[in-house]
């Protein structure tokens, strides 16, 4: 039996919640769901360049789970890049996940949800 999933902290609230390659018509695609803490994961390693451990540490999650949430998303986002899937980010975060509100991201400018 697996452990419980843990509690993760968001703070990260996209604009947009869906990307497809232009030019194919929607019914013709395959669609990546992209989970919110999987967006947090990268915006916290490949935007903002935290190491792991400061990243985790922000999500309130292990280094070893950060790890795993990162390289899935990775792993998505590359595969609809490159095989011409449609990316869309789950609007609605589960009950383990933690939204937060505390002010502005430094980069967009956007209040985080």
């Amino acid at each position: 039996m697996a452990r419980p999933r843990k509690q993760r902290r968001i703070r990260c609230n996209p604009e947009v919640y869906y990307f497809k390659p232009r030019g194919i018509p929607m019914h013709s695609l395959k669609e990546i769901v992209l989970d919110r803490d999987e967006l947090e994961a990268l915006r916290l390693a490949d935007l903002l360049k935290y190491s792991q451990e400061e990243a985790a540490a922000k999500m309130k999650i292990s280094r070893a789970t950060f790890g795993r949430i990162v390289s899935s998303a990775r792993e998505k986002v590359a595969d609809g890049i490159l095989n011409g899937k449609a990316i869309r980010i789950n609007e609605n975060p589960d009950e383990k996940t933690i939204v937060t509100q505390k002010g502005y991201c430094r980069h967009c400018g956007r209040g985080w949800i």
